[in-house]
């Protein structure tokens, strides 16, 4: 159903085979909706679905509380009136939970997921995201927050569907999860057997009966794929792609869909998923209770105002400037404080800058205290050209929430002209309009200029603010200039776009003579135009064929307040409804920017299939790559429950408002609760572009929405592997690769964070082959005197030399205090050859593990304690991945990707100048250590610097035991016992497994086949 209404029954059939030939490996509840149609469980439940309803329920009743009072409000109006904000918001949290799935950190580490029995890891790691989430939310880091909290959603839900809990008749939630002095199960020991064979899809009664029993159970969870190796006689995670299910006990407990294909224990999908939904709950009435209803409601922006964000330059030149900002925002505030709409005033912020100073920024949901904030402004200072602009805007980005735009008040240029691509990255990621309101026109000369104070310290291009106008541009916002006489009037800009309702009806750039046209529905009820350029001339005509000169005197149509440089158009009620005409002459460039108000609006992300360990779509950060295939995913905001709509396309906009694309939409659904809408691009257009929705009301009436920001396509991509939490005078160290999907070239990398944590800020010169990826990594060295709870936020970004190509990672970390490490490290096998005879001393037996430390006090030495044969230590690389483990490179090639592995520092000469890793440090790498019984431990904490150690160790068949004794900075200890009677070798099974593999591909891709025929449109 799905691949309805894409471009042809071609892409139909297409579509429907494709899902299965990459079919990805399914480990957890479903991600995401797009999971049930790969799955064929139409009725699953997935993260997604249990995580947004969650939210949504607990809003609702939080909110219904606080507007007890009002009795004419019901739960139908609360939903329409929660806003784009919030549902971006719950996006967020959703989007986070199903990253868990997807991110090569997180996706398959049994940690994360309550795999392979390892409980007593995942319920810390479960408590960790629950800390940094209250800490998080009490420091007004609301973004962090909802990053972990949708991280510990997925942990917590994944519990129920992994573990044997429901099998045991279990109907109450396992408390001790999150509440260390609530009653504990003890987990099954290591040898002891739990799950009995099973050789079929459907798995009833395969739990041993002591896992099962009502007195004294015991905990387990199914283990999954080759890591860790499965010990004998323990349960699976199950489903045809789960290649643990092969070896004894075989089969599986896994309850994450409906389908017996993928989830052994199926028929209790609907009770897990219950117990996760409640538990899902439960977690957000403790975090209400903890942080208080008020906090709870700003973490997930409900029915907030968009932030107000001044960026103000403060120096001698800006009297004008900023006692026109201080008045907008008195009247808004006014405004605000009389409206009834909502008990939450919004996010104020306010960052100067002058030269050679910027910020500090200065934030508040306290109206009052912003008022003071802006009174005690001064222009002062300064006098000369250019100043600190970008830096200021950066910090306005970084901390204004998602979907806000930001008004900047300068009459100087930037000197800080680097900073341009971060500033582009920061508004592409937060979907935020940028505005400069410039009372310094390029175009004028001698006295037109106005009272100028400022001096040149150097030769200024007259060109010098098309940098802000490329800015606003991409953004979606406006580049205005004007005069100080004028600059009190121009700055109703602000009070016009600071309304919670305001949608996007056109936004577009004209020349000299132009003609647009645009569609007021029945969902809008005010429409203001904003033009800027110097008009000659402006003609409208309603649809019902009347017309209006403009300017001119005040006619049926319109009002005209003119400015230097600024038009403000305001459509008289009472509204026509249809579509209006507007012609202009003008003296230059043009922009035109039409906003109405109306709840009805749109989010998007563009998402590709995970061919990697879970089934779904997988949200792409950063822009999309032009030329290649990509599924666009819509969600409508601002429809009450009882309303009907369609919304059947959405269309591509060229830089110059022409039509690069139609994009057929796959669904009528008109809530994100539901299934979001669908598109198919095969082919994702070279020029940027912006989106424009298409759709019709339950009474067939036409509705039209338009977001401005410009998506730039590009054939460079930035993929970030790990992101780890910061501790205060601690080193940390953020993995990312770039790739090329474009001809051999050069490109510049760039790092900047708003805290000035980076160890280097160079740009980096760097060459990638054709369809080629480097690995990097920068440093941050956070002080000890950092506060806990801060977001840092780090902007990765690259261009190429040859060519417009771009791309950018936006990485949010988070300062977490430091508490005392009692986590001992871990070991797991990844790699097992046995092959012992009944005469020992005829054989031999190896097994391969990673060694890591779960703690953030990093492995300190490894000692093998016992046994008679060799252990051989190694750093993990790539290439001793594909020397010692050829098997599990393969595997690894086609998606399945072994947790905790991180590259290498690269010692080229690019890496070494920008990581300080240079030739004096390679004799020091962990290669090729040997150890054998009786030697002292070896210290590699100076090797490894926190990264996994492989360990491999090979012994004769006459001595099948071992034990390797782990110790970290902190002194906590692990010893890793090895006993080869328990090591099976992993290719018993392979050639029976390769087989009905096979047989059931083909199966599938059959029924694929008789479904793409059902639903083909032709």
């Amino acid at each position: 159903m799905m691949c309805e209404g894409m471009d042809s029954s071609a892409l139909t059939h297409r579509c429907a085979l494709v899902l299965f030939i990459y079919m990805p490996i399914c480990q957890a509840f479903l991600p995401n909706f797009w999971s049930r149609i790969l799955t064929l469980s139409w009725d699953s439940y997935t993260h997604q679905y249990m995580t947004e309803q969650a939210i949504l329920n607990i809003t609702i009743e939080t909110l219904s509380r606080m507007v007890e009072h009002q009795h004419d409000l019901n739960n139908e109006e609360l939903y329409t009136g929660l806003g784009r904000g919030f549902w971006h918001a719950v996006g967020e949290v959703a989007s986070a939970n199903a990253a868990m799935d997807f991110l090569s950190a997180t996706r398959s580490d049994p940690v994360y997921h309550f795999d392979s029995e390892s409980v007593e890891g995942a319920t810390q790691m479960l408590r960790e995201f629950w800390s940094q989430t209250v800490l998080l939310t009490q420091s007004k880091e609301y973004q962090g927050a909802r990053r972990s909290l949708g991280q510990l959603f997925h942990s917590l839900q994944d519990f129920y569907s992994h573990s044997n809990w429901v099998e045991m008749g279990q109907q109450a939630l396992y408390l001790h999860l999150l509440h260390p002095e609530e009653p504990s199960v003890p987990v099954a020991s290591a040898d002891t057997p739990t799950c009995a064979a099973c050789y079929r899809f459907s798995c009833y009664n395969n739990l041993l009966e002591k896992m099962i029993r009502q007195t004294e159970p015991l905990l387990t969870t199914g283990y999954f794929s080759t890591y860790p190796v499965k010990p004998p006689g323990k349960c699976s995670h199950g489903g045809i792609l789960d290649s643990s299910r092969h070896q004894g006990a075989e089969g599986g407990i896994n309850k994450d869909s409906t389908s017996p294909l993928f989830s052994p224990h199926h028929f209790l999908h609907k009770e897990a998923a219950h117990l996760a939904t409640t538990a899902t709950l439960r977690v957000l009435q403790d975090l209400r209770k903890e942080v208080g209803p008020k906090s709870f409601l700003r973490l997930f922006s409900v029915q907030q105002p968009p932030a107000l964000v001044f960026v103000m330059d403060t120096t001698g030149s800006m009297f004008e400037e900023i006692t026109a900002a201080r008045r907008r925002a008195f009247s808004i505030i006014q405004a605000r404080e009389k409206s009834q709409r909502t008990s939450l005033p919004g996010t104020f912020i306010l960052v100067p800058f002058h030269d050679p100073g910027f910020g500090p920024v200065m934030e508040t949901d306290d109206p009052h205290q912003f008022m003071q904030y802006m009174d005690d402004l001064m222009a002062l200072g300064g006098g000369d050209e250019p100043e600190m602009c970008l830096s200021a805007l950066q910090l306005a980005l970084t901390h204004s929430p998602p979907l806000s735009e930001i008004f900047v008040f300068t009459d100087a240029s930037p000197k800080d002209h680097h900073l341009q691509r971060a500033v582009q990255a920061l508004i592409l990621e937060k979907q935020t309009k940028v505005n400069f309101l410039l009372t310094e026109d390029p175009s004028l000369k001698g006295r037109e200029r106005g009272m100028r104070k400022r001096k040149r310290r150097e030769t200024l291009s007259p060109d010098r603010f098309s940098l802000y106008s490329s800015i606003s541009s991409l953004s979606g916002g406006m580049t205005i200039f004007t005069t100080k006489k004028d600059i009190h009037n121009v700055s109703a800009i602000v009070e016009d776009t600071t309304t919670s309702s305001k949608v996007t009806l056109l936004h577009t750039k004209g020349e000299s003579d132009s003609s647009n046209s645009f569609r007021v529905d029945k969902a809008v009820t005010k429409v203001m135009l904003h033009i800027t350029g110097q008009l000659t001339h402006c003609e409208l005509v309603s649809p019902s064929g009347a017309q209006q000169s403009l300017p001119g005197t005040d006619g049926p149509l319109a009002m005209l307040d003119s400015s230097k440089g600024l038009y403000r158009v305001s459509l008289l009620p009472p509204l026509e409804i249809g579509i209006w005409q507007l012609s202009i002459k003008a003296i230059g460039p043009t922009t035109f920017s039409i906003l109405g108000d109306s709840s009805l609006d749109f989010l998007y992300y563009f998402a590709k299939e995970s061919n990697e360990t879970h089934p779904g779509l997988m949200k792409i950060e950063g822009s999309p790559i032009a030329g290649v295939p990509v599924f666009l995913v819509v969600a409508v905001t601002g429809l009450s429950p009882s309303e009907e709509a369609s919304f059947s396309h959405m269309t591509l906009l060229g830089p110059k408002g022409e039509s690069l694309q139609k994009v057929l939409l796959n669904s009528s659904s008109s809530h994100w609760s539901g299934d979001e809408l669908v598109g198919y691009m095969d082919s994702v257009p070279r020029l940027p572009f912006t989106m424009h929705l298409s759709g019709k009301d339950g009474r067939g009436n036409l509705l039209e929405r338009v977001s401005a920001e410009m998506i730039q396509p590009t054939h460079v991509q930035i993929q970030v592997l790990s992101a780890p939490q910061l501790l205060p005078g601690h080193s940390s160290t953020v993995l990312f690769e770039i790739f090329n999907h474009g001809p051999n070239r050069h490109f510049s990398l760039s790092a900047e964070d708003d805290l000035g944590y980076l160890s280097h800020r160079d740009q980096q010169r760097l060459f990638i082959g054709v369809r080629s990826s480097v690995k990097r990594e920068v440093e941050l060295r956070t002080p000890h005197t950092a506060q806990t709870g801060r977001a840092i936020t780090l902007t990765l970004t690259v261009q190429a030399e040859d060519s417009p190509d771009s791309n950018y990672a936006v990485v949010h970390l988070t300062v977490i205090p430091e508490e005392p490490d009692k986590t001992p490290p871990a070991c797991s096998s990844l790699h097992v050859e046995s092959s012992c005879p009944s005469l020992c001393s005829q054989g031999s037996w190896k097994v391969s593990l990673l060694a890591k430390d779960r703690g953030h006090s990093g492995l300190a030495s490894i000692q093998l304690a016992q046994g008679e044969g060799t252990l051989i230590l190694s750093e993990v690389t790539t290439e001793i991945h594909i020397q010692h483990f050829p098997q599990l490179h393969e595997e690894t090639t086609e998606g399945v990707n072994l947790p905790l592995l991180q590259p290498q520092k690269d010692n080229s000469e690019i890496s070494n100048h920008h990581l300080g890793t240079g030739a004096e440090h390679i004799h020091q790498r962990l290669e090729g250590v040997q150890l054998v019984n009786g030697d002292y431990p070896v210290n590699i904490s100076e090797w490894t610097k926190g990264k996994p150690v492989m360990m491999r160790y090979s012994s004769g068949c006459c001595a099948p035991q071992a034990e390797i004794i782990l110790l970290d900075r902190a002194g906590n200890m692990r010893r890793c016992h090895l006993i080869a009677s328990q090591q099976r070798a992993l290719r018993e099974n392979n050639s029976a497994h390769s087989v009905e593999f096979t047989s059931l591909l083909v199966l599938m891709l059959w029924g694929h086949l008789a479904l793409s025929i059902i639903y083909d449109p032709s």
